[in-house]
C-alpha cells in the first residue's frame, strides 16, 4: 500500500485549520486569527502523516510465525489472517453493539502481499487452530515442531517470531544466520552476551532485521519527534512515564487451557536453557512472571516506554541506571517484581536551549510501574520552554518561566495554564468502543494509530514497514540498533533492581561497566 499526497490530505478539509490541530485558548475562542497565526508561526510544528513506502509487489513473501499465542495471534491478525474463532466473537459483538467495529476493520483492512505457509508452536491445539483457521484452497500451511525444521525447510523467507524472551535471541540468530528475515517480539533479547551475539548476526546478514515496537508508526510520535528537533519545549531536563494496571490479565495470569498437558505440550522445547523443572502448566501460560522465561516489568513494559520516548528523543543507552521496587501487589509465587521505579540519567543530552549556551545539560528518564492500580498517569516530556503530554494525542503547555515565550506570556497571548498546542489525529471521530484498558494501549502506540480520519492498526504499519523492506530495501525504523538500545537499558534496569545498586554503561567500550564478582547474565536469569 502507497499512500500518496491526496490520501495524506484527505479528510483534512473541512476541520480547523488542519485536522486535530488547535493553538491557544482555541477551545474558548478568544484568539483572533492573527494571534493564533502568530502562535503558529513560533512554533513552526509539523504534523505527521503517514510513511510512503515503496508498493509490496512480485512474488508473494512465505512467512512462518513462531509462537501461536495471545501476541502470535495477534500478529497474524495484522498480517491479514484471522482464526475462525476471533471472527465469529467479533461477528456476535458487532451483532449485539453496532458501535463494535473490529471486524469491520479488520475486512477493510488493505491486503500485504504476503502467504502465511508455516506455523510452529509446541502446544499443539494453538497450532491446529492455526492451520484450521488459515489452510486454504490456495494457501497452504505446514506445522513444524521445531522452528530449526522450519527455517531450514527452504518454505520460508521470513519468520515472526512471538515467543516467551527466552527463545527471542536463539530463534532470531539461527534464522539470519541463513538469511531469512526475521520480526521479533520485544525485548530482542533475554541475556546481556545473547544481545551483541544476535546485533552482530543482523550486521552480517542479507535478511532484514525488525523489532516489534509498533508504537513507531503512531502520527503523534512522529510529531512529537519534530518539536523536540525544533526546541519547541526548550531543554528538555525530564521525562516521567508511567505504567498502571489492576486486573489478572495485567498482571499477566493468563488463562489456563484444559487442553494443556505432557500429551499436548512440548515441555523441554519450552525449557530450552532454562532450569529444568517438572512440567508446570502455570509456567507454561504465565511465563512472564519469572526471570528464567521472561523478562518483568523492566523488559515487558518499560521497554514500550523508554523506546517510545527514544523514536522521539533519539537519546539512546544512559550512562546509568538505578532502580527498585518489589512484590507487594501479586504474591502468588511469582519471582519477577509487580511494583518498580526506575531512573535513567543521560548526564551529557542536549538539544539546544533557548538560555545562554552551557547553563543547560542532562536530563532525567523516570519510569514507574505497578500491577495493583490502574490510575491513568500521562507521559510527560519537560522542558524549560514548555511541557508535553504524549499518548496518542499531544498536548503542549507553555512554561512561566520560558525564555523562549516570554515575549507572548508577558503580552497575554500565552498563559501556563493554557495549552498552545494539541495534535490529535483521531479529532472528530467518535470512538464508541474503546475500554480503559484498550486507551492504556492506545496511548503507547500499541494499539492503533489515524489516517485520514480512519482508525489503522498499528502493528499493521509496523509489519508493512518490514515487509516492503524485504522487497525494496530501505532502513527500518525499529532494527538491529534501536532494538540493541532498547535491550541494554532494560538489562541495566534488571540489574539494577536485582543487584540493588547503580549500573553504569560505558559509552566507550560499548559495554555495560563490569562489577568484580558478577556475572550479568547469571544475574538476569537468577530467580531472585
Amino acid at each position: 500500500m502507497k499512500w500518496t499526497r491526496r490520501d495524506m490530505l484527505k479528510g483534512l478539509a473541512g476541520l480547523p485549520l488542519v485536522g486535530g490541530i488547535w493553538w491557544a485558548a482555541a477551545a474558548n475562542s478568544v484568539l483572533s486569527s492573527q494571534k493564533r497565526s502568530e502562535i503558529l508561526e513560533q512554533l513552526n510544528i509539523e504534523p505527521s502523516y503517514p510513511t510512503s513506502l515503496p508498493s509490496i509487489t512480485g512474488p508473494p513473501i512465505r512467512v512462518g510465525i513462531i509462537g501461536f499465542g495471545i501476541r502470535g495471534d495477534q500478529l497474524c491478525r495484522s498480517l491479514g489472517f484471522a482464526t475462525n474463532e476471533w471472527i465469529s466473537e467479533m461477528r456476535k459483538e458487532a451483532d449485539e453493539d453496532s458501535q463494535h467495529t473490529a471486524l469491520e476493520e479488520f475486512l477493510a483492512q488493505e491486503k500485504l502481499n504476503v502467504k502465511l505457509v508455516a506455523v510452529c508452536d509446541i502446544f499443539d491445539k494453538r497450532a491446529n487452530k492455526a492451520i484450521a483457521s488459515f489452510k486454504t484452497d490456495d494457501n497452504d500451511i505446514k506445522r513444524y515442531k521445531t522452528y530449526q525444521e522450519m527455517i531450514d525447510s527452504g518454505d520460508v523467507d521470513a519468520v515472526i517470531i512471538a515467543t516467551p524472551d527466552h527463545w527471542h535471541a536463539p530463534m532470531s540468530i539461527y534464522a539470519l544466520n541463513r538469511g531469512v528475515h526475521v520480526y521479533v517480539e520485544k525485548p530482542m533479547a533475554h541475556t546481556v552476551e545473547e544481545t551483541y551475539t544476535l546485533r552482530e548476526a543482523a550486521e552480517n546478514s542479507s535478511a532484514r532485521f525488525m523489532v516489534g515496537h509498533q508504537h513507531r508508526q503512531t502520527l503523534s510520535f512522529k510529531t512529537a519527534q519534530d518539536i523536540i528537533e525544533k526546541g519547541v519545549l526548550g531543554h528538555v531536563s525530564m521525562i516521567q512515564t508511567n505504567t498502571n494496571r489492576n486486573d489478572d490479565n495485567g498482571a499477566w495470569n493468563y488463562d489456563i487451557e484444559a487442553e494443556a498437558s505432557e500429551q499436548t505440550i512440548d515441555w523441554e522445547q519450552f525449557l530450552g536453557t532454562a532450569p529444568k523443572i517438572p512440567f508446570n502448566k502455570n509456567h507454561f501460560f504465565r511465563w512472564r512472571k519469572w526471570w528464567e522465561y521472561g523478562s518483568g516489568l523492566s523488559g515487558d513494559l518499560l521497554t514500550h516506554d523508554y523506546d517510545r520516548l527514544n523514536c522521539v528523543m533519539n537519546m539512546g543507552i544512559p550512562n546509568s541506571v538505578t532502580a527498585s521496587g518489589g512484590i507487594y501487589t501479586h504474591n502468588d509465587g511469582r519471582n519477577v517484581p509487580d511494583v518498580l521505579q526506575v531512573n535513567m540519567e543521560f548526564p551529557d543530552y542536549k538539544l539546544g536551549a533557548s538560555q545562554e549556551k552551557g547553563k543547560e545539560k542532562g536530563m532525567t528518564f523516570i519510569y514507574s510501574a505497578t500491577l495493583g492500580n490502574g490510575f491513568s498517569r500521562p507521559t510527560f516530556l519537560m522542558g524549560h520552554d514548555g511541557t508535553m503530554e504524549l499518548g496518542n494525542k499531544l498536548t503542549i503547555w507553555p512554561d512561566g518561566s520560558s525564555t523562549k515565550y516570554a515575549d507572548l506570556l508577558e503580552a497575554e497571548r500565552m498563559h501556563p495554564s493554557e495549552p498552545i498546542y494539541q495534535y490529535d489525529p483521531a479529532a472528530n471521530i467518535p470512538d464508541a468502543i474503546s475500554s480503559a484498558t484498550s486507551q492504556y494501549f492506545a496511548d503507547k502506540g500499541l494499539m492503533w494509530t489515524y489516517i485520514d480520519g480512519v482508525r489503522v492498526d498499528s502493528t499493521y504499519l509496523h509489519l508493512r514497514e518490514w515487509l516492503s523492506s524485504i522487497k525494496n530495501g530501505g532502513k527500518l525504523s525499529c532494527g538491529i540498533q534501536e532494538g540493541f538500545e532498547e535491550a541494554i537499558s532494560a538489562h541495566m534496569a534488571g540489574l539494577s533492581y536485582k543487584l540493588g545498586r547503580r549500573i553504569d554503561w560505558n559509552s566507550t567500550e560499548q559495554i555495560i561497566e563490569p562489577i568484580e564478582g558478577i556475572n550479568f547474565d547469571e544475574v538476569l536469569l537468577s530467580s531472585v
